[in-house]
Order: C-alpha cells, then structure tokens, then sequence
C-alpha cells in the first residue's frame, strides 16, 4: 500500500539537531535502525530510492530531491528491504532480507524479488521468498536476483535464476514478468557471473560437486562456446574474475599466486597467464577474499565501467585513484570533510557525485557533491540521533598470536578514561567465522554493542581471528579445523594483549558474541575457566556435528559447496574420527568444565542456529547444576530486529555484566 509523508530529512529540513539530545545517552539510542539506509539515486538525480524505518523493519521510500516530498512504498512486518535497484527513472526493483545480523545484513530465508514504481502505482512480484516457497511446499528451489540495468531501458534489467542447481541469466521485463533466457548452453553448478563492457554474460563460475574446487568459463564473445579457463581450490592459487578490461577481452582479476594476500592483476584469456600486478597490500586482500568473494576493489565507471581507481579494506577503508580528476575530487572533499572515510560514487549526467562521509564518532552522512561549483550539499544523515558526545574512538591495533600471526582489532575506552585506569572489560567475538563482521565506523553489530558498552564505562576489545577473511591466505588456511584451538587461542592472545596495554583490569573480563560470536563465548569460559568471569552467548552453536546433520537448519542443504566447506573447515560428522574430534570442542559436551555465569539469547525462529543449539547448552549445564540467564524471543531469527527486543536484551546483557564484573572490586 502506498503511503505518502514527510520524512525527516535530517540535514536538509534541519528537523533535529543533536544538541537536543540529552547528554545521559538512553540504551535505544545505540539500537535505533537508521533514519535512512543505502540512498540511491536514480538514473538522472531527480529522486532518492532509500530505506526507512516502519513496523519494526526498514521499509522502501523514494525521496524527490527537489520538493523534499517522500513516497513509502512498502510495509513489511517480517523482513527489512535490501538491494534496491533503479530500472530507469520510474521503477525499482528489490530483495528482502534482514539487516540485525551477527555478520550483516543478510537474506536468510527472504530473498525474492520484488518491482514497485516510483509513484506507488504498479507492483509486481517477480520471484517469491525462500520462506514463501517453504510454506508452500515448492519442491525446486528457485530465486531471481539482480544483476544489472540493460542501458537505455525503463522495463528490463539481467537477473541471474538459480534453478536445478544452476544460474542461469535472465532478460526480466519487470512490468509484465516475461524472461527470456540468455546464457543458454552454459557449462552446469554456476553461481556467478562477470558481464563484459556491453553487459554480455562471457565468464561464469562453477562448483564442482561435493568439493571446494571451482571452475572458471570464459568465452570469446556470447556466440561462442564456453571453454574451461582455470580451477581454484580456496585459499591458495586462487584466480578471482572481476571484470573486463578496456579491451573487452583481458580480465581484471583478483589472486594470490605466488603471495599470501590477494592482490589486482590484468589475465590474458589466451594464455591463461596473469598480467601486469594493478593493485596490492602486503596485509590485505583487495577485490576478492581467499573464498572468492568479492569486497573493496576495483573502481569503475558506472556507465562505461572504465576502471578509475582502487580500494583497500585496511584498518580504516582507503581510495587510490588512477583517473587524476577522481584524485583532485577526493582531495577536495577530504579538506571539506576532514578526519571522515569520504568515498562517493554515481557520476549524475556530469554534474554532481553522491559522496558518504562517516568516522568511528560520527554515523554515515550523504552529500551531494556539485562538480560546477566544488560544493557539497547535505542529503541525508543516517543517525542524527548519535555524536562525537556519545561515541568513543574506535582505535585500531594489531596484535601477535602466540604462533606468529598477526591480526588485526579494535578497542573502544570509555569518554572518561584517564590512563593508569583498569577497567572491566568485554572481549567481542564476531560472527561467521568465515566473515570480517566488524570494521572502523558505526553501525555493524560489534560496534553498536562495543559504543553502547563503552557508554556505561566498560571497555571492548572486538579482535579479528584466524579464518577472518581479507587478510590474506596465510591468516585463512590457519583457521582450518582449528575451532576450539588456535581460534578459540586468538581471543585469549588478544585479551592478554589488552591486558599488557594496562587499561584492563584481568579479574574483570567477560566474552560477547553472537552465531560463532557466542559459540566461541561458551568455548571461552570452557577452555579457560579461569581467565573469564563471565559469557554472553547469541545465537550460539553448541554441538558442531548436530549444525551439519539436523534437519532443522539450512546449512545441511546446502550441499552446493557450503557443506563441503563446513567439512573442511570443522570436520565431517559422518568420519567417526571427525565427530569425536568435534564433541571435544562442542561446549554442549564441556558443561562440567564451565564455573562463568552464562546468559543466553536467541531467536526462536532461527534457522541458521536453530534453538535446539541453545537448548542443549541450557540441559547440558543444568544437569550440572549450573542455572543460565536467558532469553529468548518470538518473531526473531538470526539477529534481532525489532527495536523493543534489542532494549529488553540489552537491559538484560547491562544488568549481568553488572552483576559479575561492573562492580568496583573490593580493596584486598
């Protein structure tokens, strides 16, 4: 149903100021969803596709720029609007999902794909939700996703359908529906694509079954048959397509043959040999992690997909332009906007850049940047609620495992923290475990939890850990079956880190996290009984074999390569060798060896952790007289969306964190 309103246009209409804001922070504060999510302009500049806050989800408006009008186009309940795309300036396409997730925002079991127009008036679902197809007891599993705009058109876009195990790609008219398949005699188990310079489908990606190996297909033009180019088996030796060179012909690829991160090269199709090195960092991956995911790379035009410059993911997120005119616009807006990671993008008919501008103390900002002029106009702030008098400086540091490695975190001190201070102090784990979850700025949920705690004075050290991936194949690979071990072992290096640096107080630390987060908390207070007083645990895996064998969660269906990756990474339940290997580092089997006080929380319609996780952990202790805090909470899955149930676990999480390490510590 459309909705017609006026949306606070923060910086625009001047609706609210932060120094209205009470200088006592209250909990919701650090919890509110953003006032706006993702702003996209459409194609000519005129409007703003953007997400809002409504019933407890972030729901799709379009703003019109010049009469400060906003359009709220949709109203779901149950999941948040991720992925929107313009088709011309009159449609939009987009996905659901949920944004409150451990490692991100995330489809889970939403996804579908979706048109609306501008003015509300037409609607169209082009492809259901997973849960949809779920409820109706569809047999074949098939999703639509977006690929990209077919230039010049109002109506069509490519999409990729995923279907009998396969992508193919699809012309989609999202007015009417109608697709025609365009990647027909495409090699089988492809699921992903790289378009050339005039969105040609010439290179797909292919699992091979049971095995983390890939094949990568390259073809000559859209004619031509496909032909085998190379294999990668993650971690090492990798080869990443990107995209096509000026040329239309060489690739831009990612890969770490021959070094440990991943690094930019050109790849010449015909001689299946890399090129001239691009782009590199000895300490972090650009364009593609060692799983062969894409993150901060390459830059391109979006229009004519020129390649402009580089980003690199490091400790603060980094721009390195190649085009000079991109270099002077960056330099220019980094004298306006000093201290900010300012990056922008969406060249609009030559005459102005939408830039986002944001820093550990200060939520995401977006401007327009007028090229005529050099000036900036303020668009919209993501939480104008939050500043630099209720965030603390998110300090990066590096720290060495005990077998050599050297990984990356964050600390959080409270505002008033005088040095010599030894504080209690949480030690954050993050989710995935294959995901780097948390970086500099605000808004992941590290660090809303990190700033929320900082602001009641504890201090948070949110650490990175081997298998994290972007920092190289090295740091990956010593991740592999190491759950338990050298992982678990990390967080007990980055805590005695935190603890030489003087600022934390040894007798006062409790562990936090969610998914992995919170297996890694039980494991914690198992492994090291000792050296914790306390854990909290989210969404927590509790018995590593039953993740990969019940039938209650997806990843035992995911039989595509995501379970095979599971096998390597834990082991396989069905080898009797690998099943007891992980029993021995299940905290569901540990029970006896944990004295920490323990609260727990979850989502009782999750099903990456379903709650038979948590539910074993809360037997498995109280059959050693052990009691648990928990929490639990309908209409939730993996991650918390509503705002009421974040406050409740948060008032929740305050109170034990009170209890067990808040409290001034006697004198001895």
């Amino acid at each position: 149903m459309l909705r017609t309103c006026w949306l606070a246009l923060m910086l625009l209409c001047g609706a609210l100021s932060p120094s209205v804001m009470a200088a006592a922070p209250s909990i919701d504060l650090y919890l509110r969803p953003p006032a706006f999510r993702d702003p996209t302009p459409s194609p000519n500049g005129r409007y703003f596709a953007v997400t809002v806050p409504y019933k407890d989800r972030m729901n799709l408006a379009v703003v019109d720029v010049e009469s400060r009008k906003a359009n709220l186009l949709t109203s779901f309940d149950d999941f948040d609007v991720v992925d929107v795309h313009w088709v011309g300036n009159d449609r939009l396409v987009f996905s659901l999902g949920r944004i409150n997730t451990p490692t991100g925002p995330d489809s889970q079991d939403a996804g579908g794909l979706f048109m609306t127009s501008r003015d509300g008036r037409e609607a169209r679902k082009l492809a259901p939700t997973v849960r949809e197809m779920i409820r109706t007891l569809q047999i074949a599993y098939r999703s639509l996703d977006y690929l990209a705009p077919v230039e010049g058109s109002d109506e069509e876009i490519l999409a990729t359908q995923w279907d009998a195990g396969s992508e193919g790609v699809f012309r989609v008219n999202v007015r009417t529906g109608a697709k025609e398949h365009i990647t027909f005699g495409r090699p089988e188990r492809i699921h992903s694509w790289v378009l050339d310079r005039h969105a040609v489908p010439r290179v797909a990606v292919a699992s091979i079954k049971d095995s983390v190996q890939e094949i990568v297909w390259f073809r000559e033009s859209g004619d031509s048959p496909w032909v085998e180019l190379l294999r990668n088996e993650r971690t090492h030796d990798v080869i990443v397509p990107l995209a096509f060179d000026d040329d239309n012909r060489t690739l831009i690829v990612a890969s770490n043959r021959g070094r440990d991160t991943m690094a930019l090269f050109t790849f010449d199709p015909k001689t299946r040999r890399l090129g001239e090195m691009l782009a590199g960092h000895p300490r972090f991956d650009i364009g593609a992690n060692e799983l062969g995911s894409r993150i901060l790379g390459i830059v391109l035009h979006p229009r004519t997909r020129q390649l402009l410059g580089f980003r690199i993911d490091g400790p603060k997120p980094q721009a390195i332009w190649i085009d000079e005119r991109y270099e002077r616009i960056q330099r220019t807006i980094d004298a306006a906007l000093p201290g900010m990671v300012n990056q922008f993008s969406r060249d609009i008919d030559g005459t102005k850049l939408v830039v986002s501008s944001y820093g550990d103390r200060q939520p995401v900002r977006w401007y327009f940047l007028h090229l005529d002029r050099m000036a900036l106009e303020p668009l919209f702030e993501s939480r104008p609620w939050l500043n630099g008098t209720h965030l603390v400086e998110m300090q990066p540091f590096f720290f060495r495992t005990r077998d050599g490695l050297e990984l990356l975190g964050y600390r959080f001190l409270p505002a008033d923290y005088k040095p010599g201070q030894k504080l209690p102090t949480v030690v954050h784990i993050h989710g995935g475990p294959h995901a780097r979850a948390d970086r500099w700025g605000y808004g992941s949920f590290g660090t809303i939890e990190a700033q929320l705690l900082a602001s009641r004075g504890y201090a948070v050290v949110v650490p990175n850990f081997r298998i994290t991936p972007g920092f190289g194949a090295k740091v990956f690979s010593a991740g592999m079956r190491q759950m338990g071990k050298a992982m678990q072992e990390d967080i007990e290096d980055a805590t005695d880190w935190a603890v030489a640096q003087g600022f934390v107080d040894a007798d006062r630390i409790c562990l936090s996290g969610a998914s992995y987060g919170g297996y890694a908390s039980l494991m914690g207070v198992a492994k090291t009984p000792d050296k914790y007083r306390c854990a909290i645990a989210g969404l927590a895996v509790t018995d590593l074999a039953l993740l990969m064998t019940s039938n209650e969660g997806v990843i035992p269906s995911n039989r595509t390569g995501g379970l095979q990756f599971w096998y390597r990474l834990a082991g396989n339940p069905d080898n009797e060798a690998d099943r007891a290997a992980m029993r021995a580092v299940s905290p569901a089997f540990l029970a006896s060896r944990i004295k920490a006080p323990i609260l727990m929380y979850s989502g009782v319609d999750d099903y990456i952790v379903p709650l038979e996780q948590p539910k074993k952990m809360r037997a498995a202790l109280a059959a050693e007289g052990h009691s648990v805090r928990w929490i639990s909470k309908d209409d939730e899955a993996h991650g918390f969306g509503k705002l009421a149930n974040n406050v409740d676990l948060y008032n929740e999480v305050l109170d034990f964190l009170d209890q067990n390490i808040g409290s001034p510590k006697p004198a001895k």
